[in-house]
């Protein structure tokens, strides 16, 4: 009988190269659409899904679980996180394929889909303008409704999805796809819902205060009243970041600024090396590429790249910095690690990038990065601190809207998914729905179809950066510009990879347990 060791070294050499095409295959069908390359997609990912699927295999890795006894640490580690890769792929190979070729065909029509306006076809980032400049009410809801258009392409595959993850969750014996996402990524579903009522209430009554002053100043900008505002007023389609109006407009510092250079420079400031993941990134806008934004490690051995849809603008200064932060966690994973643990959670990778993000309204990233005058910066002090609680009050209420729909669209995808989505806007956002709309606005949010149950992550994230920002600033009062903050996040935050859970990694560097409570004092201090 194979030894807990030759199961680990004997998959790792079978999964390993179908992993490297798994991503190439999704990194070239994510930077250029076409027939060729969504049809090699769906080969890799058949390929993977089979081989992490393999009965035989996945026996192996339960009974050496099951015969272990704990005294090497990362061998045992490995066997964790193989369980929990294999687990969900332990169904029949025609619901895996199936399920593989119908993910690819709906992160193709995201990928090569632009909303239009008067027939016109418009990416993004034009559509988005419009939201943040334009003062017509029905030149900003023809935009937002243009945002929306792809929801109506891809909602029944979006159900279709959900109907089968299921069936592939209740084959394994679990209630529902969420239920199977959230087992199988190290959290607890009682820990999710009790991290979510206590945001709820950290959050509602400094949100609804924060809101009611937006609406006013809204109402008076559009020459409404105050109940006829509608998701078109506000900046972005989903209000998921806080707003310019009524805070603070930095854009016209990014006019000018190469974000290629300003993100390498912040990294390097923290003594952090990004220049190999910038010369291998995607990071301009064009047709018949997906238009969001993420890292990807394709080998686990310094192959990292970003794609993004740059524009000048303080939007994208912060995607890159994020997007980077996931980077430079994948390119400082000790390599003396074995392969498998060469990756990280994905809350622990978002709570870093989320920390970097932060940084375009930090003060003291805009003097010594940015170049603003200090003199400037002063003026705008106030201003940025109100905007910075802003985004975290908005944050937290989106994500409270997304999480608590994804629970019950897999609870009942047959559902009236378009009524419950407005119902959680209302009560989380405060936003009211358009009247007589009766169309899937939820659909055309690409998380729901292509990053399954991933949302929390971003909450989890929130937490996990503010957590963070308190023990580098009691440490070495900030991270800009301090090597020894970058040094304290390479060696004790990124180095361990997947070798330690989360919840141990977030307090093996803070000293403490992850809590709501950094975040809490961020609201009640800003």
């Amino acid at each position: 009988m194979p030894t807990f060791f030759d199961v680990v070294e004997t998959l790792t050499t079978q999964i390993r190269p179908l992993e490297v095409e798994h991503n190439l295959a999704w990194w070239a069908s994510s930077t250029a659409v076409s027939e060729e390359n969504t049809q090699r997609r769906i080969a890799a990912d058949v390929a993977y899904g089979n081989a992490m699927g393999d009965e035989g295999s996945y026996s192996e890795v339960r009974a050496a679980i099951d015969c272990d006894d704990g005294t090497d640490s990362l061998h045992s580690r490995q066997l964790s996180v193989l369980a929990d890769a294999m687990t969900p792929q332990q169904v029949p190979a025609d619901l895996r394929t199936e399920l593989a070729e119908l993910e690819a065909v709906v992160d193709s029509t995201f990928n090569s889909f632009r909303g239009s306006i008067n027939d016109e076809p418009l990416n993004d980032n034009a559509l988005l303008r419009t939201l943040r400049e334009t003062d017509k009410s029905t030149d900003r809801r023809m935009a937002w409704e243009a945002t929306k258009q792809i929801g109506v392409e891809v909602e029944s595959q979006i159900r279709e999805l959900a109907r089968l993850r299921n069936r592939a969750a209740t084959h394994l014996g679990f209630r529902d796809h969420f239920a199977l996402a959230l087992s199988t990524g190290e959290l607890s579903e009682e820990r999710l819902i009790t991290t979510l009522e206590e945001v709820d209430r950290a959050t509602a009554a400094p949100f609804a205060a924060w809101k009611h002053d937006l609406d006013t100043g809204l109402a008076e900008r559009f020459g409404c009243a105050i109940g006829d505002l509608r998701s078109w007023h506000y900046d972005d389609p989903f209000f998921q970041d806080a707003q310019t109006y009524g805070t603070v407009d930095l854009d016209p510092y990014f006019a000018e600024v190469d974000l290629e250079d300003l993100t390498i420079r912040t990294y390097s400031g923290m003594g952090l090396d990004i220049r190999s993941a910038m010369k291998a990134s995607d990071l301009l806008p064009r047709d018949r590429k997906s238009q969001h934004a993420f890292c990807i490690d394709v080998d686990h051995e310094g192959d990292v790249r970003v794609l993004c849809n740059n524009t000048p603008s303080e939007r994208w200064a912060e995607t890159m910095l994020h997007e980077f932060g996931h980077a430079i966690y994948d390119l400082e994973v000790s390599p003396q690690l074995p392969w498998l643990l060469r990756t990280m959670h994905p809350l622990a990778t978002e709570g870093i990038a989320m920390l970097f993000g932060r940084l375009t309204r930090n003060p003291e990233w805009l003097i010594k990065i940015l170049g603003v005058p200090e003199t400037e910066v002063e003026t705008l002090t106030a201003a940025l601190v109100a905007t910075r609680r802003a985004a975290l009050l908005v944050f937290a209420r989106w994500v409270l809207v997304m999480t608590t729909f994804e629970r019950a669209l897999y609870e009942d995808p047959e559902r009236d998914l378009n009524t419950l989505w407005w119902d959680l806007v209302e009560r989380f956002q405060g936003i009211s729905r358009p009247e007589g709309r009766d169309q899937p606005d939820w659909a055309s949010k690409l998380h729901l179809a292509l990053a399954p149950v991933y949302y929390q992550n971003y909450l989890y994230g929130e937490l996990v950066a503010s957590q963070l920002q308190a023990c580098l600033n009691a440490n070495f009062g900030g991270i800009v510009d301090r090597p020894a903050a970058g040094a304290l996040l390479r060696d004790r935050f990124f180095a361990p990879g997947q070798s330690l859970r989360w919840d141990q990694l977030v307090e093996h560097v803070t000293g403490e347990p992850l809590s709501v409570r950094h975040l809490a004092n961020e609201l009640a201090s800003t």
